[in-house]
């Protein structure tokens, strides 16, 4: 309801909102009160003056003073309503400059991502190409100018693109120009050790091993034994990778050198990765003849992290207990899948609860499977070579996260895969096995210990 208004003009009496609202309602009882006494009195009364007609000004300041609720700027509220002293800017200045932190995410051109900030076509097509390949996660620091026709111009653009390199872009007289810093650079490797405990893996990851150098640990060590059975809880493991840390606090973890599983009352293994020509294998240097671990050895279908192994469980959806026949490599969805060794899909669609599904035969009885994909890129009767991209990960099917489902199956039935190997080592030159113990003592030598 609204409140009443007097009939003629208020004034400013400071923070005095009440007083304004209450003195109409006082000035008319005293009113009432002088006319009935002069009335009786028989003393003539004047004519009271006409009411002044109200103004848009007093519209305003009453405005400004009413009780009008809070969150549309009320005179009780945290300010005033606006008034005609309020003079609005007719346009309000552009900033001529704007800074940005961004984060490149990798999925998109990094020119794309500079437009989305607000850059013009042809300073994000220079600052793309100047750049080059940039690694998803980068911190960017980004400088806008005044705007042109096709957005702002590009002043300044700063990244790490690499462990050991920083790109500064900046605009110069002649346009953008790039410079490059180079950072020093620690290469000690890592060295991690600990207990294997109830679970390899999961002491693996809680020593301080991220899961792609876990799971090539297990890769490494699935070639001499069953990591399934053969590891007890006090064996100790022992990987020592290569590692990357600049002066900056950016650090980039290489590829893994040693695998070493000192086994209580068994034969320690000790592998060191080698190369034998053109390849990359790895050698047991602890052994009476160096043998190549490498020959035969399937690849990790994908980069990430064991979530569940081989063997009976109970069916997260399903709700009952059955074989679990593979193991499930948990990974962003969209992660490429590789095939674990060379052969010929033999099935390639959606296979029910399994979703999109490959299957490849490798000869000899062997054959592998990779389920809940989200995408397919391999054709049924293709042949494919080791570590060639036959998918992408995804959650198809009946699954409960995006991953990768992955079997292995001789002559038709499943087995564990991290025990499976195609073929017999084969040994390693013997001119080179006092080379390879040399390395070992130097990889053993060296490196910063995390325990």
């Amino acid at each position: 309801m609204p409140l009443h208004r007097p009939s003629h003009p208020l004034r400013r009496f400071g923070s005095a909102p009440v007083q304004a609202i209450a003195a109409p309602a006082r000035r008319r009882r005293g009113l009432l009160v002088g006319a009935a006494a002069l009335l009786f009195s028989g003393v003539a009364v004047a004519a009271l003056p006409a009411a002044q007609p109200e103004t848009t000004d007093d519209d305003g300041q009453w405005q400004a003073l009413s009780l009008a609720p809070i969150a549309r700027g009320g005179g009780t509220g945290m300010r005033q309503s606006a008034t005609a002293a309020v003079e609005a800017i007719p346009v309000a200045p552009e900033r001529q400059r704007l800074t940005f932190t961004l984060t490149y995410s990798g999925a998109e051109p990094f020119g794309a991502m500079l437009m989305r900030a607000g850059a013009g076509y042809a300073d994000a097509a220079t600052a793309h190409r100047m750049v080059g390949k940039v690694p998803g996660g980068t911190q960017v620091q980004l400088v806008l100018g005044p705007r042109a026709a096709s957005g702002r111009t590009i002043m300044r653009v700063d990244l790490t693109a690499a462990v050991d390199r920083r790109l500064h872009i900046a605009r110069t007289a002649q346009g953008l120009s790039l410079t490059t810093e180079r950072i020093a650079v620690d290469s000690r490797p890592v060295r991690i050790r600990g207990r294997a405990g109830n679970g390899i893996y999961w002491a693996l990851r809680a020593a301080g091993a991220s899961p792609q150098a876990a799971a090539e640990y297990l890769r490494a060590l699935a070639a001499q034994l069953d990591v399934g059975s053969e590891v007890g809880p006090n064996d100790g493991f022992d990987l020592i990778l290569a590692h990357r840390s600049s002066a900056s606090g950016a650090a980039q973890e290489g590829p893994l050198l040693y695998a070493g599983l000192d086994r209580v009352g068994g034969k320690q293994v000790q592998l060191v990765r080698w190369r034998s020509g053109n390849a990359l294998t790895w050698v047991d240097a602890n052994a009476d003849q160096a043998t190549n671990t490498g020959s035969g050895a399937m690849m990790w279908p994908a980069a990430g992290r064991l979530t569940s192994g081989f063997g009976y469980r109970r069916h997260p959806i399903l709700g009952y207990s059955r074989l679990h026949a593979g193991i499930d490599i948990a990974a962003p969805s969209g992660t490429p899948i590789v095939a674990a060794a060379a052969g010929q899909v033999t099935a390639a669609g959606w296979a029910g609860g399994s979703g999109r599904m490959v299957r490849i035969s490798h000869g000899g009885g062997i054959a592998t499977s990779y389920a809940h994909m989200s995408a397919i890129a391999a054709e049924p009767g293709s042949f494919v070579r080791q570590g060639q991209v036959i998918g992408y990960v995804g959650s198809s099917g009946l699954s409960t996260g995006a991953h990768v489902h992955y079997s292995v199956y001789v002559s038709g039935q499943p087995v564990n895969p991290m025990t499976v190997r195609l073929s017999a080592p084969a040994p390693v030159d013997t001119r080179q096995i006092s080379a390879v113990r040399q390395r070992l003592k130097a990889l053993l030598g060296v490196g910063t210990q995390r325990v």
